[in-house]
């Protein structure tokens, strides 16, 4: 189902909504729109490095926040940028997980066109619900 960028939620900050039929759809939309703010051709990033990401959390949308962020981390501590290569979200309320595969590497300006810099996920106005065709989400990102 994707994402797309909001006009007029937030003043400074970006914010989006994912979509998806399930859990994991809509985590990968909400990824994806992440990564591409911050590198508008994330299809330019090669395998040159893979992390594996496995988190619990009793709360789904606590789960997208702390998914998200890993995200963040890796691009401000290792300065490398992910894509996923896999993901899996099960559970029902009270017990969510999941596990993901991701892979990319350094941000290079030689290489690739950096976009915006994200600085963090907030939880001002961050949301996860079920939707009419599965699941949605409201993001703004700090950048």
């Amino acid at each position: 189902m994707g994402y797309r960028y909001l006009e007029g939620l937030t003043q400074a900050d970006v914010a989006f909504r994912a979509e998806g039929t399930d859990l994991a759809e809509m985590f990968r939309a909400a990824w994806q729109a992440t990564l591409e703010l911050m590198l508008p051709s994330a299809s330019a990033l090669e395998a040159r490095e893979r992390r594996r990401i496995a988190l619990a959390n009793p709360e789904v949308e606590m789960l997208l926040f702390d998914f998200l962020g890993e995200l963040v981390y890796h691009k401000d501590a290792e300065g490398l940028l992910l894509r996923l290569e896999s993901l899996t979200v099960e559970g029902s309320p009270g017990a969510y997980r999941l596990e993901a595969q991701a892979a990319g590497e350094a941000a290079d300006p030689t290489r690739h066109e950096l976009g915006t810099d994200v600085k963090a996920v907030t939880l001002h106005r961050f949301s996860v619900e079920r939707s009419p065709g599965g699941w949605a989400a409201t993001v703004i990102l700090d950048v």
